[in-house]
């Protein structure tokens, strides 16, 4: 729990405050931008007070989102805030049918993850910490057929996920260990892998060894921490937090090139989007220049 003793001294006066526990994954931000404050990367901070109802709703989600309980309120908001923790899995108003579930895991250092509805059977994408009210959503909204995993840093409560909602885990076999090795389908090679119509894993290695990304017919990408967007609105990649080789993921990206998408839903970083798929190719092909230092 946030302390009051220990907030941060740039948090704007009133009720709501970041401590120094915060571990700067940028979660808050992303749910609630305008609201909290500093750099992606920086240590987040009450950048001004909510004003409004929808406002105190969105900054509310931020601190049920939190993984490490950094954000307090002085005064008493039960009731609000348990709206807000049943508020997730929140519908993207720019990409109807796909939802961040909020409740980021310490484990994996505050990755996002998402839920993607289909006819065919919901995805979980990643996995969120575990609550049961988060669960009991996920079961209102259809359950959950597959769990990818995108790669081994943000896998998290996995396998309370897997018990609770009966779903089939995907996971490269490059990245499983012996909290991950029950998953029910391993992916093998770096060929893409169609786990249903209009559903295709695609390996990338790079960021991990068994680094993958998840592609759906309408151009959602969901990319673990292979790519991003960034504060400046491009996409990205990381060489600093690349933990296995940052030349293949290069030629990852290169391969990524074959599968048209218009969305990024990445686990660190920023979701991003491009108003065309072709659009959304030059921006990776700009980005691949700047990973092979052409630019």
């Amino acid at each position: 729990m946030a302390t009051i003793a220990h907030r941060l001294p740039g948090n704007a006066p009133g009720d709501l405050f970041v401590d120094e526990s915060c571990i700067a994954c940028d979660t808050c931000r992303r749910i609630a931008p305008g609201l909290y404050g500093g750099g992606e990367d920086d240590t987040a901070f009450v950048l001004r007070q909510p004003s409004s109802a929808s406002e105190v709703r969105r900054a509310l989600m931020a601190l049920v989102a939190c993984p490490v309980a950094a954000i307090g309120s002085l005064g008493r908001r039960g009731a609000e805030v348990g709206a807000a923790a049943r508020a997730f899995p929140d519908e993207l108003e720019y990409a109807p049918g796909v939802y961040e579930c909020g409740y980021a895991a310490r484990s994996s250092f505050g990755a996002a993850s998402w839920l993607l509805l289909r006819a065919g059977g919901n995805v979980l994408v990643d996995s969120p910490r575990f609550s049961p009210v988060l669960v009991d959503r996920l079961r209102a909204m259809g359950g959950v057929r597959f769990h990818f995993l995108s790669h081994k840093d943000d896998v998290a409560d996995h396998a309370r996920f897997q018990e609770a909602l009966g779903c089939e885990r995907v996971l490269h076999a490059r990245d499983l260990s012996l909290d991950t090795r029950n998953v029910e389908r391993p992916i093998e090679g770096e060929e893409p892998v169609e786990l249903a119509e209009g559903l295709l894993v695609v390996p990338v290695p790079g960021h991990t060894r068994g680094s993958a990304v998840l592609l759906d017919g309408a151009g959602h990408l969901f990319t673990g921490d292979h790519l991003f967007g960034d504060e400046e609105g491009r996409l990205d990649a990381s060489r600093a937090y690349c933990w296995y080789d940052f030349g293949e993921q290069t030629r990852s990206m290169e391969r990524l090139l074959d599968h048209p998408f218009r969305f990024v839903f990445p686990g660190h970083g920023r979701p991003w989007r491009a108003r065309s798929r072709e659009e959304a190719r030059r921006e990776l092909e700009a980005l691949i220049r700047r990973m092979r230092g052409e630019c």
